[in-house]
């Protein structure tokens, strides 16, 4: 997926030096750049990377209009005044992504320094993004096993509860002269610690299980009042917190009725009432491309891709996933490609491009890793695989119990209404 998508646009006023004027127009920002386009002419006045910003400021033009300044690194000082909806909203969203831009490039200069990017080191950190991602995805579904257990022991409970009523309603229809009534009194005393202790210890592992933890600019009511935060997504919810780590708002998992994707780098959260307002909280964030194929995974059924954001799954989708092709194949013959060439026997003089064709593609060291990333794929989808026919069982002996559940309370209504 392309990375330079336009994040948002603001309407604004640039200063032009020469002339020492306003022009209205609008200011774009994608995840690297910044550009100003005028309303009349749809003329670029300006535009220039974000790793060319040296500084954002926040001055007033003659003493009294609010403007934001940005200074480049050749010294070029630019001014945008007249923004909507707000100078705060417009300088918080610019800030975050040249920051997380700033961030980013320190750590790709910080890895090209220690070594060369290599084909084999391109691929080692696709496969990494790639275990991540199923790592992540293993540890929702883990979550969601143990709510299907809390279930079924719930259902055992139940079931439980409704073999002492029998036994009560037995004993109340029995005649007062049968004499074998008192044999049918017994509580089941052993079941209800268990129970209570394994839903303990089921919301305790909800609370502990981050997912992933990213910086955001959320505004909740209005677009015109913004702060800096950060967003952590639980395998039991969502927490979304202020600049001070202080939290502002926790959306349990089925308390979310749904999620909007404005764009790759933009989602709303929102969770509805009866006769009080919704709470909705609107997140941006350089790092968001990155939880949202998380939250389809949690909330497949509450998410909505925008008109713009529907990019964000067609780009996803990689050319061999099209035609049918995994990870796993793709990554395989690679590297079988990469380690089995070998120079050509027919002409024994060695040109340069002979030379060239011999060398491998792939490091033997990143061949290696490659290798045991591509094992731990296996394992993990392995794992996936034995988890979900788990859950299908378990599921079935769910609905066999609820049906059991249904039909036995049903019986024991009849049964009460004829001693009432």
């Amino acid at each position: 997926m392309s990375r330079d998508i336009c994040v948002h646009t603001w309407p604004c006023s640039y200063y032009l030096e020469l002339e020492k004027q306003w022009v209205p127009g609008k200011l774009s920002l994608t995840s690297l750049s910044l550009k100003f386009m005028t309303d009349k002419t749809r003329e670029i006045l300006v535009n220039f990377p974000l790793s060319s910003i040296v500084e954002i400021k926040k001055e007033a033009s003659y003493f009294i209009f609010s403007s934001i300044t940005i200074l480049e690194k050749d010294h070029n000082k630019h001014w945008f005044s007249s923004l909507q909806p707000s100078r705060n909203v417009v300088f918080s969203i610019i800030e975050h992504f040249w920051r997380e831009m700033l961030l980013s490039q320190s750590g790709a200069a910080v890895e090209e320094s220690s070594s060369p990017m290599t084909k084999g080191k391109e691929l080692t950190g696709l496969m990494a993004c790639t275990q991540k991602r199923l790592e992540d995805t293993a540890r929702v579904l883990h979550h969601q096993g143990e709510q299907l257990d809390s279930i079924s022991r719930g259902l055992d409970k139940m079931e439980s509860d409704l073999d002492v009523a029998d036994r009560l309603l037995t004993e109340l229809e029995s005649p007062s002269w049968w004499p074998f009534s008192f044999k049918l009194w017994k509580m089941p005393s052993e079941t209800k610690p268990k129970w209570d202790a394994s839903m303990a210890s089921s919301k305790a592992f909800g609370k502990e299980g981050i997912v992933i933890k990213i910086p955001a600019v959320i505004s909740q009511k209005t677009e015109s009042h913004v702060k800096p935060g950060r967003l952590t997504v639980f395998v039991s919810g969502l927490e979304i917190h202020n600049s001070d780590s202080l939290l502002m708002h926790r959306f349990e998992r089925e308390e979310v009725d749904d999620i909007k994707v404005h764009t790759p780098y933009e989602i709303s959260i929102r969770q509805r009432f009866i006769g009080k307002p919704d709470i909705a909280y609107r997140l941006i964030s350089a790092k968001m491309p990155e939880v949202i194929p998380i939250l389809e995974v949690q909330f497949s059924k509450k998410i909505e891709f925008l008109e713009d954001a529907l990019m964000l799954r067609s780009t996803r989708t990689s050319p061999l996933a099209e035609k049918g092709y995994s990870v796993w194949h793709a990554a395989s013959g690679l590297l079988d490609r990469a380690m089995h060439c070998e120079p050509s026997s027919g002409n024994q003089e060695g040109s340069p491009l002979q030379l060239q064709m011999s060398e491998p593609l792939i490091s033997e060291g990143d061949s290696q890793e490659l290798r045991q990333i591509l094992r731990k794929l296996k394992d993990l989808a392995l794992d996936a695989e034995s988890e979900l026919e788990r859950q299908d069982e378990a599921l079935d002996g769910i609905t066999a119990a609820v049906d059991r559940t249904t039909l036995t309370i049903d019986k024991h209504n009849r049964r009460v209404k004829k001693l009432t």
